[in-house]
């Protein structure tokens, strides 16, 4: 694609999710919601192959759906109050309509069966796109929504999405139907946490977005599309691949490593508000995730001898190695940020 075209994207792409979350009329963010779907998709099937193609068009259908939902259900508001600002009180049924809108662009249970199907399609840097950066514009309307929202339909979402998102990543063997996945079990527990506080929320979510990133930046440089070519790679880099490793555990959620934070805060949270049993079932939900990142975490390091691997070879070229200063720094912060829990957890 061409630099101009694909500087014009970005730009465009950025430019929408900072007006959606700039602004306080439900039409402007109606309009930055539908300029970053335009923005992205040429992104999305920029390589001519059908399974991109076929990504873009799932992709526009369902932004396309849930926009218009946004904006029926924005209009249905002003209505019955005559105000379109956000911040605003709304009805129960406008409420619902947002709600569901803003879980069908995330891509969360029960409407999530099109996320990992897209994220299958396109190339590992626009997945890493799609699973960051995309998330910021819905998540900030849900955040300003967040006193409107009906606490039981989101925590039910929630657990939901917790629960999907673990049990049907177990018999993935694609790396990036396992990060969508991961990525619905993740947003499950940030829908979670939208109950208890927006300091956690917001913390929930830069570690996710720290994490995910992280693990992007250690697929992307070796082209590993699928688990068995993980084992393939470490004649390449072994410092890269146990780097993975160590992210893969984070993102599953065990101690000491920085993925364990944002749960044990929403569980202690929990457990202050006499949730036992929704705590209890939301760690039960996070063992078949932390499953698939240990087997994720088993086949990048702990099978490999330290000179040859025990799987057939495959054909790949060279990778080229990425820039070790932004790998490491963000490596850093998604495995040893644990100590400054309190820290983070009070400034935001």
């Amino acid at each position: 694609m061409n630099p101009l075209i694909t500087s014009i994207l970005i730009s465009s792409l950025s430019t929408g999710t900072i007006i959606t979350m700039s602004s306080y009329h439900w039409l402007f963010a109606w309009f930055g919601l539908e300029m970053n779907t335009l923005a992205i998709i040429p992104l999305i099937s920029k390589h001519h192959h059908p399974r991109a193609t076929e990504a873009a068009t799932k992709y526009f259908l369902i932004q396309a759906a849930a926009a218009a939902t946004i904006l029926f259900a924005s209009t249905l508001n002003a209505w019955t109050s005559g105000q379109w600002s956000i911040l605003h009180p709304t009805t129960l049924p406008v409420a619902l309509m947002m709600l569901i809108a803003l879980t069908m662009k995330l891509g969360l249970a029960p409407m999530h069966s099109w996320y990992p199907e897209v994220l299958q399609g396109i190339t590992l840097p626009t997945a890493l796109l799609m699973s960051t950066w995309q998330k910021f514009a819905p998540l900030t309307l849900l955040l300003m929504m967040s006193n409107d929202l009906p606490q039981s339909t989101l925590l039910t979402l929630g657990l939901l999405s917790a629960y999907i998102g673990g049990w049907a990543g177990l018999n993935q063997t694609q790396t990036r139907k396992i990060m969508a996945f991961s990525s619905i079990a993740h947003m499950g527990w940030l829908l979670t946490a939208l109950i208890l506080s927006q300091n956690l929320t917001t913390l929930t979510l830069l570690i996710y977005l720290l994490m995910t990133t992280a693990a992007f930046l250690t697929l992307i440089p070796t082209a590993t599309k699928t688990i068995t070519d993980l084992g393939t790679t470490w004649t390449f880099s072994p410092t890269l691949l146990t780097t993975m490793m160590i992210t893969m555990l984070s993102l599953g959620g065990l101690p000491p490593l920085t993925g364990f934070m944002p749960k044990w805060l929403i569980i202690k949270e929990l457990t202050a508000l006499q949730l036992i049993p929704l705590a209890t079932a939301l760690i039960m939900a996070s063992l078949p995730s932390l499953f698939f990142y240990v087997r994720m975490a088993y086949f990048t390091t702990l099978t490999i001898p330290p000179t040859t691997t025990t799987t057939e070879q495959k054909w790949r070229h060279t990778p080229q190695m990425p820039l070790s200063l932004p790998l490491t720094t963000t490596v850093i912060m998604t495995t040893l940020s644990l100590p400054i829990t309190p820290l983070l957890f009070h400034s935001l």
